[in-house]
């Protein structure tokens, strides 16, 4: 879950370059950071612990020393193992400083390298899974192989997933990179050349990419970038451009990414929808490329935020085609024993695409035939080479760690997915798809509605958490995977411990949490089951929980049993999870910044879990 960056080029360019790069990845991991430059004949090493600014302000202090470096890389660290501390802060050396090392993922096998090395006089510097590697790429360049020769010579001995890149003294303006599993992408520019681990770190730059491939090692100079396969072979790939520009990753006024990004939820659901969805409503079956008509079964296979948005597209998916649905955690459907044959479709969510447990689900799925369609914001990633269909998100690059606008986008393209699945399976008149998919088209502005309306009331609400121990959300029907999903975003930035229930087991346990310092946060929904949540509210508050109702604005009931009202528009039916959703995520941006933290940087937490 580390973000890894390299440039090599031109001078007074390199360490400007990197550390935007860290910026920009830095959702990946705030531990420590730090960087590794060719200078002079030697390697030197910048590190720090804690958030890139303290690496910024070290590399300022040097007043212009590394003006003149043309060739580093760097590295901000989401810990797995050692603890945060400057020895264990990458860039890694090996034991004479000849080559630098930075890693994103786990070597698995670490324990049993580190002993053969240290059975060999090597002495170790950190706790670190990372160093043993470069230690083994020293002992090979030492002994006279080039730095590509070296990596490509130890890349079998290594188990687990990983991402690396790496320098060496002996060869200025040379980095050398490889990776199986975790995320790499080369960026290309004029006279220069870039790496890192994830596309919006190199947007300032340049927009034309090349992926590496499990196994591939790659090696860049100012000139050139090349790719070399398992056996040293050459290996064309074929470039490609990104549509997303600089200002996409930046905060364009905005206190913080994640508020930016709630404010973006129409823009996205806009451009997401464009891409599914026809001038009149129609779903786009062939631009799915797999034969729906044959589907009998769907499984969603997802973790998190995109867990949540699965199972509302389990809802749309069993509503609208007709078909059994199941959604699992990916963490835990990887390691079971599925069942399903060439008619399951498998569909698997990953925001990122580099989820590490997702793409695991992939592989089980593919034991028992089963098609998989992914479903991903970013074009080009694991995800999207691995399964045999892709629905693209275009929400734009998510910096804030907590998602807001990809889950509205995801929830979207399941439900795309789902009129698809029908208008093949012929399970509604057309007529009816037609107009479903016409209220879709007009969700974005529908969610700028709810924006405006949640806004100044969930800043009002955040005062009801001040004192708060932990906090309830409850919820039916589709309004149950709502609830789970702001009770998700409030504990990931706030650090109140909340918990999402189907209202009607409260009675099954959680109402034992229920007293005047636990919130009761009640999406009411609608029908029927509007009427059942109220019930269940009663009961919270007959016994002193301050409440906080998710209800249209004309919702008497919804006025008189809260303590305070967050305002949705009045629209029912399919689209009232995305409404309800908004004031959620206003809510808990505002219990955190009223609370001091930093909402796009939680604690413990990464944006894209490339790590078991």
């Amino acid at each position: 879950m580390c973000g890894i960056v390299g440039y090599v080029g031109r001078e007074s360019r390199c360490v400007e370059v990197l550390l935007e790069g860290l910026r920009h990845l830095e959702y990946r991991g705030y531990d420590s950071a730090g960087l590794a430059l060719q200078r002079s004949g030697r390697i030197e090493r910048v590190r720090r612990v804690g958030h890139l600014e303290n690496l910024e302000r070290a590399v300022r202090g040097r007043n212009g020393d590394y003006a003149r470096v043309t060739t580093g890389v760097g590295h901000t660290r989401w810990a797995t193992h050692g603890r945060p501390s400057e020895e264990n802060a990458h860039p890694h050396l090996g034991g004479s400083g000849a080559v630098a090392v930075v890693h994103n993922g786990i070597i698995e096998n670490f324990a049993a390298l580190r002993s053969e090395l240290e059975d060999r006089g090597v002495r170790f510097a950190s706790e670190t899974d990372t160093e043993v590697v470069a230690h083994l790429l020293e002992e090979r360049v030492l002994s006279g192989a080039s730095l590509r020769e070296a990596l490509a010579g130890i890349l079998p001995r290594l188990e687990g997933t990983f991402a690396i890149a790496a320098i060496s003294r002996e060869e200025p303006g040379r980095i050398v990179a490889a990776r199986h599993q975790s995320p790499l992408v080369i960026g290309l520019g004029e006279g220069e050349s870039f790496l890192a681990s994830a596309i919006p770190a190199l947007l300032g730059q340049t927009r034309r990419f090349l992926l590496v491939e499990n196994g591939e090692v790659a090696e860049l100079t100012a000139g050139a970038a090349r790719l070399f396969g398992p056996d040293g072979a050459p290996v064309e790939r074929e470039v490609f451009e990104v549509d997303w520009d600089a200002e996409a990753v930046e905060l364009g006024g905005f206190e913080s990414y994640m508020l930016k990004e709630i404010h973006e939820q129409p823009a996205a659901l806009r451009a997401t929808l464009a891409g599914l969805l026809g001038p009149e409503g129609e779903a786009d079956t062939g631009a799915i490329g797999l034969p729906l008509r044959e589907v009998r079964r769907v499984v969603v296979v997802a973790c998190g935020t995109a867990y949540h948005a699965g199972l509302l597209g389990k809802a749309y998916i069993e509503r609208l085609a007709g078909l059994p649905a199941e959604v699992s955690v990916a963490s835990e459907y990887r390691y079971s024993e599925p069942v399903g044959d060439g008619d399951t479709l498998v569909v698997a969510i990953s925001q990122s695409g580099e989820t590490i447990d997702t793409l695991a689900a992939i592989q089980a799925a593919r034991r028992f035939g089963g098609r998989v369609l992914a479903i991903t914001n970013t074009r080009g990633s694991l995800i999207t080479r691995e399964a045999d269909a892709v629905l693209l998100t275009s929400a734009g690059p998510e910096i804030g760690v907590a998602a807001t606008k990809t889950f509205l986008a995801q929830i979207a393209a399941l439900q795309a997915l789902a009129l698809a699945l029908a208008a093949a399976r012929k399970t509604l008149p057309e007529g009816e798809l037609l107009r479903m998919g016409r209220g879709l088209r007009r969700l974005p502005e529908r969610v700028e509605e709810a924006i405006g309306l949640a806004a100044p009331a969930a800043r009002q609400a955040a005062a009801l958490f001040e004192s708060a121990r932990c906090a309830l959300f409850l919820g039916r029907g589709p309004a149950y995977p709502v609830a789970l999903e702001g009770a998700l975003k409030l504990k990931e930035i706030s650090y109140v411990p909340a918990e999402g229930y189907p209202a009607g087991e409260m009675k099954h346990g959680p109402i034992a949490l229920v007293d005047e310092r636990c919130p009761v946060v009640a999406v009411l929904g609608e029908g029927l089951l509007r009427e059942k949540t109220l019930s269940n509210v009663e009961e919270t508050v007959a016994r002193g929980a301050p409440v906080i109702a998710v209800a249209g604005t004309g919702d008497g009931d919804a006025r008189r049993l809260s303590g305070l009202l967050l305002p949705v528009p009045e629209e029912g039916g399919l689209l009232g999870p995305y409404l309800w959703t908004v004031p959620l995520q206003l809510l808990a941006y505002h219990v955190a910044r009223a609370r001091g933290l930093d909402v796009d940087k939680p604690r413990n937490l990464a944006k894209s879990v490339t790590v078991e």
